[in-house]
């Protein structure tokens, strides 16, 4: 008879079917499954880490690709992975990612893991099982992917200056106050001053670190979530683009990289996320009503009204980006800088994505849907300001 661990593997491999491999492990004795399939889940997931995944991202596509519920497996495989590691050896972006998780050792031995877990999420055995099988085997399909934050162990990149967080920390603010508020003139003030103060830390540091070979661009990942990934996805790109940035979109793990420099990403990563609250405001008020005689409708409405949104933001960035070069000071002297960080950044993109598809256009079945959207666009702060 196969042993526990051989079990797990076949069925991983796809030797042995799911449905008979979870029947075999129901009835194996629990002190020889309980070890094997948390080591198994906690060693998979530590060579994902070890090959560029970071927590969030993990956890997002096992939820994505599995059952939601099942996630919380993914937060426990984090706390297990930080202890084998002094708190010095782990970069402060992972650490962030794993405290937002609330990745915590809460349970005891390890080989009583399994236990532990079904106390306390209260479910039986064999959909405890099911569980682990059915996360084990979502991590089996993942391949590497490039290294953008050192995983604990590995030397950490150098924080950015503390000038840099310091205009992040007003920004977060501003753009908070301008997302709170139920008056648009205060909310367009404090969207106004965001992009101000992003605009003119973006060119400041583009005209200071000219020339100075130890700044090159990065990449960060950006997670874009269900329902109409693909159209949100579409709405970073518009962003990405008027801030200089590159982005390539895998919707088979939910999320983009964005190519750029450092605070050119941190002006895309807040713009979008301010992008899309504004955006699911409009979308709500402006939708047709729903119910099953309207559902199709509404759907088309909500993937029309996010292109038409798209759309005319990418428009209006752009046209506020340039507006901006032509104001600062030194406009002349920052057009080659530019140009220069432009070709950095595509050729980051073709080092990191050397075969990539361009996206099929998006087709418009709703005409409501997308002139509410272009409307809804021309409302919008930006996150930023009203052009």
């Amino acid at each position: 008879m196969a042993s526990v661990r051989e079990t797990v593997a076949a069925v991983l491999s796809g030797r042995t079917g799911y449905e008979d491999g979870l029947d075999l492990l129901t009835v194996a004795p629990a002190a020889e499954v309980d070890p094997v399939l948390g080591r198994a889940l906690f060693d998979a997931s530590a060579r994902l880490f070890r090959d560029g995944w970071q927590p969030a991202e993990l956890h997002r596509v096992v939820a994505r690709r599995g059952d939601p519920a099942q996630a919380h497996l993914i937060v426990d495989a984090v706390a297990a992975h930080l202890r084998g590691f002094k708190p010095r050896t782990v970069d402060p972006r992972w650490r962030a990612q794993a405290d937002e998780l609330g990745a915590r050792v809460w349970w005891g031995a390890d080989d009583d893991y399994l236990r532990q877990v079904a106390a306390r999420r209260r479910t039986d055995r064999v959909a405890l099982i099911d569980a682990f099988l059915s996360v084990l085997q979502v991590l089996a399909t993942l391949p590497p992917i490039d290294i953008l934050v050192p995983p604990p162990g590995q030397v950490a990149r150098a924080t950015r200056p503390g000038g840099s967080e310091a205009m992040l920390s007003r920004v977060r603010a501003l753009l908070a106050k301008a997302e709170a508020t139920t008056f648009p003139a205060e909310a367009e003030a404090f969207s106004a001053k965001a992009q101000e103060l992003i605009s003119r830390h973006s060119l400041d540091e583009a005209l200071l670190e000219a020339g100075d070979t130890a700044v090159t661009p990065y990449a960060r990942r950006l997670g874009v979530d269900h329902p109409y990934e693909s159209e949100k996805a579409s709405l970073l790109d518009a962003v990405a683009r008027a801030n200089r940035c590159q982005v390539v979109w895998s919707p088979e793990f939910g999320f983009a990289t964005v190519f750029g420099f450092d605070a050119d990403i941190d002006a895309v990563d807040l713009l979008h996320t301010s992008l899309l609250v504004q955006a699911h405001r409009a979308m709500a008020r402006d939708e047709p009503p729903g119910g099953k005689a309207g559902r199709a409708r509404l759907k088309t409405f909500r993937q029309s009204f996010l292109i038409g949104y798209a759309v005319r933001i990418g428009e209006r960035l752009a046209e506020a980006d340039r507006t901006a070069l032509q104001g600062a000071a030194d406009a002349a002297a920052l057009l080659p800088v530019l140009a220069s960080r432009e070709t950095q950044v595509r050729q980051a993109r073709e080092r990191a994505f050397p075969r990539t598809v361009r996206g099929r256009g998006f087709r418009v079945d709703s005409e409501e849907g997308w002139e509410s959207g272009r409307t809804a666009a021309d409302r919008a702060t930006l996150g930023s300001r009203t052009v």
